[in-house]
């Protein structure tokens, strides 16, 4: 079978949705790629896969969506695939427009968080709970990252057969790594007592920069590693002036975009991700297979991932005290670090394997 996977922009096919190219062409699958395009897409290639550029955009401009929708049909058209995969709220109905108009057998589409569920003008919540609804109509395999909006999507009616897939990561690159550990600290020139909160993240507002910055000065001898950068679609205010006061001085370390992410993990204590929204997110997958306690706030997807008091604490969001009391106590008991780390690592393993969340989706997608 030939199978195109849609997603908004090359970071995310690269991220999100290689996994699951890779396990569609190990069962004899062809796989092709198509998002908006970006430096990303070379890494994609690299591995012998066809990535189609589309320009997607991140926002409701009908202007720009009309003009992606009728480029992805003319792909669709030219292709034939047997069944197209939507992903992300935008991009995934324009998939679902397109397979449609193209008439592809099959039509499958995964949510990794949806609009109406995240804070905004009542406005816009509501059109995406319209648009939601009408994508519902042109999906055969119906699909969320989170069982929590997977139950949404069958209370509301978008779809009565949603079904949460989750999200995964390999157990074998994201593990407790002592020799990588020393390595990191050594290279950033971390001692090796200094207790290290991570966070990794697209720089934007709503990950919890802002209450994550607050609460760290009350943490005081700990360092911040802020790994991430923010890519271009992202939108709001510009997160450097936020950074630059930040107070923290040299306890705060902005490492931008990196591929070593499981050293920094390994190099870290503590992992939060203060969000505002998210779907499930993959970093707290990451931080918990890594052995790290993770602080993260009480909302949909992370309060599916993180048990609280056992994997690590959820506070409240946009709230600054108590995400810092979650950290103070964290940063002041190693040996509770150790054993809530143990207890997430573990739950990871069972939840969040990459190869079994791989094989699930593969199956409902019925390759």
């Amino acid at each position: 079978m030939k199978i195109v996977f849609v997603i908004n922009v090359d970071f995310a096919l690269y991220h999100f949705l290689l996994p699951l190219m890779r396990g569609a062409r190990e069962r004899g699958h062809e796989a092709i790629g198509i998002c908006a395009d970006g430096p990303f897409l070379d890494r994609v290639r690299a591995e012998g896969f066809r990535a189609i550029p589309v320009p997607m955009a991140r926002n409701l401009a009908p202007v720009r969506q009309w003009y992606a929708l009728r480029q992805l049909i003319a792909v669709l058209r030219t292709e034939k695939p047997d069944l197209v995969h939507g992903n992300m709220p935008i991009s995934g109905l324009l998939a679902r427009v397109a397979g449609k108009i193209a008439k592809t057998p099959k039509i499958a589409y995964t949510s990794h968080g949806f609009l109406f569920n995240q804070p905004g003008p009542w406005t816009r919540r509501a059109l995406s709970l319209v648009l939601e609804w009408l994508g519902g109509r042109l999906t055969d395999i119906y699909m969320t990252v989170s069982t929590e909006e997977a139950a949404d999507a069958r209370r509301l009616g978008i779809a009565r057969r949603a079904v949460a897939i989750g999200n995964g990561r390999d157990p074998d690159r994201f593990c407790p790594d002592p020799d990588a550990r020393t390595r990191i600290r050594a290279e950033l020139g971390t001692p090796p007592d200094t207790v290290v909160v991570c966070v990794v993240s697209r720089l934007v507002r709503h990950k919890g920069h802002p209450e994550l910055l607050a609460a760290m000065r009350d943490v005081p001898g700990a360092e911040l590693w802020v790994v991430g950068n923010r890519l271009a679609s992202d939108r709001g205010a510009d997160m450097d002036p936020l950074f630059d006061a930040s107070g923290l001085g040299p306890r705060l370390r902005r490492l931008g975009y990196r591929d070593d992410i499981p050293a920094l993990l390994a190099g870290a204590d503590i992992f939060a991700l203060p969000s505002h929204f998210e779907g499930l997110p993959m970093s707290v997958i990451e931080a918990m297979l890594t052995g790290l306690p993770v602080v993260a706030t009480d909302i949909r997807g992370p309060r599916e991932q993180v048990v609280d008091g056992v994997t690590g604490y959820l506070v409240p969001p946009c709230q600054v005290a108590p995400l810092a009391a979650a950290l103070q106590r964290l940063a002041a008991a190693p040996d509770e670090r150790a054993k809530m780390g143990q207890a997430g690592r573990a739950r990871a393993l069972d939840l969040y394997d990459e190869a079994r969340v791989v094989g699930r989706t593969l199956d409902l997608l019925g390759l």
